[in-house]
């Protein structure tokens, strides 16, 4: 008796379910980009999934938009690493400045569609940034041993050295604005550093 075909293709469903929510994640991204609220069908349509496959996938809104989050989050904590693997520690952290930078200012819509959804009574919480954190120390860390920059600062004060970032406006050019706040701020951490390279 022939075996029943209905179990074969899991791994080419798996596959094709994976390619599904990727194809989601990053139409999502680039429309909530734009626009905060952005209909869900919208969404979907734009990926090329029907209804159902995008709510198997994203039940409502805020699970789509912390996903995003989460992705994008990790994808700037994993270039810490890479960075710091093929350039000297101070360039490094700067050009990660510069990923941070581009996140925040590029994304804007992204960033008020992650208010919408965590801002109402009985929302979820945004995700903590621990992997940001994590990121942020490593690259601190390993500046501090080679003494490209003062010993002692923190992801903390790391954070609030760069708070003007939150403060520029995305619609006008920002780069050069950022890059000079950076290279301020470049400057303030290679103050009292031993530089022991």
């Amino acid at each position: 008796m022939p075996q029943p075909k209905k179990d074969k293709p899991d791994a080419p469903l798996r596959s094709d379910a994976q390619r599904n929510r990727e194809r989601i994640l990053r139409v999502a991204t680039e429309e909530l980009t734009r626009c905060a609220n952005v209909p869900m069908s919208t969404i979907a349509k734009k990926a090329g999934v029907g209804q159902g496959t995008f709510y198997r996938n994203f039940p409502h809104r805020e699970a789509l938009v912390l996903e995003i989050y989460r992705y994008e989050m990790q994808q700037a904590a994993d270039a810490a690493p890479e960075l710091l693997a093929t350039r000297e520690p101070d360039r490094a952290l700067r050009e990660w400045m510069d990923r941070i930078a581009r996140f925040a200012l590029t994304k804007a819509g992204l960033a008020d569609a992650i208010r919408l959804v965590t801002s109402a009574p009985g929302s979820p919480a945004k995700p903590e940034p621990g992997p940001i954190m994590k990121a942020t120390e490593l690259l601190l860390r390993v500046n501090e041993e080679a003494g490209t920059i003062r010993p002692g600062v923190s992801a903390d004060d790391f954070f609030l050295a760069i708070g003007g970032l939150w403060q520029v406006d995305a619609s006008e050019d920002w780069q050069p604005r950022v890059t000079r706040l950076f290279d301020l701020v470049m400057d303030g951490l290679r103050a009292g550093a031993p530089d022991r390279r």
